[in-house]
Formats: structure tokens, sequence, C-alpha cells
């Protein structure tokens, strides 16, 4: 069975045309470029956002805005902008554009051109480094996801806090690697403790007896999608729980479902082999995917 990613997007030749917003410069995709000095190249000194774009407006753009100073303020970055002229450069870059719907921003920031090839972040003299790259994105999932869980864990908030959407993702390129050799689409991760905790790309779900299970939030990115979801359910009558559990309740699920900025909710029909339900998207996910995006739509 062919591979599928669950940032698998329909071809747009536009793209291919697309402005890119580089340090207060719009630049053709093929001009757009960093320094080999920069520390988001060397080190994966940086963080990010992804933003999803329906009829004009950013959704949920505060929440986005609120991650991305908070990770910046616990890397002691100083991103040199406001809220205001963040904004002002995804709308400037937007209009540029020309996009109204089904578009996708990756909002980077890092701690910009060092003067030496190494750590020290006092190298990082000129700075700090800021990138919008925005496509028109309009996914494109074939088929529900099939999960492998992997030997790579989300660690411990001393050694690297998997609550920062940094740009150092080698942990979960490597889990997406295994996964891959395993046969699957997307890694399972477990947390430190053996419970069932994330992908290496998406929050993950579970829906049991009608009941719908994430896993604690103390070990994985706390997604603003997946905090919808949850905030949907208690809204809507639907027992949520953030709690531990393990592959043996995964597997015995009736559904699972991923959830991400990209995707919104993604069907799973399989853990390391193990069918979930009857393979295809089930109700429960069903009904949150209606919600969700009739929230998008308010």
């Amino acid at each position: 069975m062919d591979q599928v990613t669950t940032h698998q997007a329909q071809d747009d030749a536009r793209n291919e045309n697309i402005l890119i917003w580089v340090d207060g410069q719009l630049k053709p995709r093929a001009e757009a470029t960093v320094s080999v000095f920069d520390s988001g190249f060397m080190l994966g000194d940086g963080v990010w956002e992804g933003l999803r774009l329906y009829h004009g407006r950013w959704s949920f753009l505060d929440e986005h805005l609120d991650r991305l100073f908070e990770a910046a303020k616990a890397i002691d970055l100083d991103i040199g902008m406001d809220r205001a002229s963040v904004i002002a450069a995804l709308e400037q870059t937007r209009q540029a554009n020309g996009m109204e719907t089904d578009a996708h921003a990756r909002l980077m920031v890092t701690r910009g051109v060092k003067v030496r090839p190494f750590q020290h972040p006092s190298l990082s003299r000129s700075g700090p480094t800021m990138v919008i790259i925005m496509e028109h994105s309009r996914p494109s999932i074939p088929r529900p996801i099939r999960l492998a869980t992997v030997p790579q864990i989300r660690g411990l908030p001393m050694t690297q806090d998997p609550k920062l959407n940094s740009h150092s993702k080698l942990n979960c390129v490597l889990a997406c690697i295994a996964a891959e050799k395993a046969g699957a689409d997307e890694a399972l991760m477990l947390d430190v403790h053996g419970f069932v905790n994330t992908t290496n790309a998406c929050n993950f779900f579970i829906v049991r007896k009608g009941e719908v299970w994430t896993s604690t939030g103390d070990y994985c990115m706390n997604g603003i999608t997946r905090q919808k979801v949850i905030d949907l359910c208690r809204a809507n009558g639907i027992p949520v729980f953030e709690r531990n559990y393990s592959l043996v309740d995964a597997y015995g699920a009736d559904e699972a479902f991923l959830t991400g900025t990209f995707g919104a909710q993604t069907p799973v029909s399989s853990i390391d082999g193990r069918q979930i339900g009857d393979g295809q998207m089930g109700p429960v996910t069903a009904r949150l995917r209606q919600l969700y995006k009739e929230l998008v739509g308010a």
C-alpha cells in the first residue's frame, strides 16, 4: 500500500510562484534563502508555528501567537517584533500571494546568523531570522492513517520539553523513519512511563465505548487543535478524558484519530497491524470533524 503522510496536500501549480517573507522582504521561492551560518540551519535553534487560512482569516490566531511568544521566551529568544507586527507580516504575505482560503503558513523564527559555526548563543549576533512560507494547501489524505509504535519516546522536560514547537525535530524524524521501515505511515510514540502519548507529527486520540481519550498532555505538544477537540467534546456532551492509557487500550479502541492544524481530524485505521474498529472513520470522529468545521466557520 502506498505511503500516506499526515500533511499530504493536493498539488497546486500556484505554489511554484509564491512569495516568501524573509526578514521583512518578500522574495520569490527560488530566492528565499537564509545564511549557512543561521542558528536554525546549524543547530535547530528556533521555534515555529503552523497556521491555516479559511475565508480570509487565520484560524485561532491568538492561540498560535500566544504559543509562539511563550516558546520564544522559554528559549530566551527575542523575536524582535510585537504581536501586531507579526500579524502585519502574515497579512502582507497573504495579500502578496492573493490567498483567501485553503492556505497554510509556516512561521519560523531562529536565533539568527552566527559569526562562527559553534553552539554558544552569544555567537548569534545578527538576528533573529524570521521566515513565513505560505502555500496554497488543501489536505488530500486518501485513506485512514496506519500507525506503528517506535522506540523513540517523548521525553522529560529537563532534556527537551516536548511542549516546545522547536526546530529541533530529529527525535520525531527518527520516529517517522522507524514507522516507515515498519510499513506504517506515522509513528505512535510513548511517554517515559510507557503510556500512549502522541505521534511524531500530530496529537493522538482514541474512542472507547463513546468516550474520547487522549494523553495527559505532560509529554506532548499541547496542540491547539487538540485543545479545540477537548473543548468541543465538553461543550457537546461527549465524555472526554486526558489520562494515562496503554497500548492495550489503544489496540482495543473503537476509533482512533489524529489532530493537527493541517489535517484537523484524521482517522487511524490500524496500530501495529491491529485494525481499529472497521478500519474507517468512526461516528465520533466524524461528529467531531463536523463540529470542528462549524467552529472554524464561526
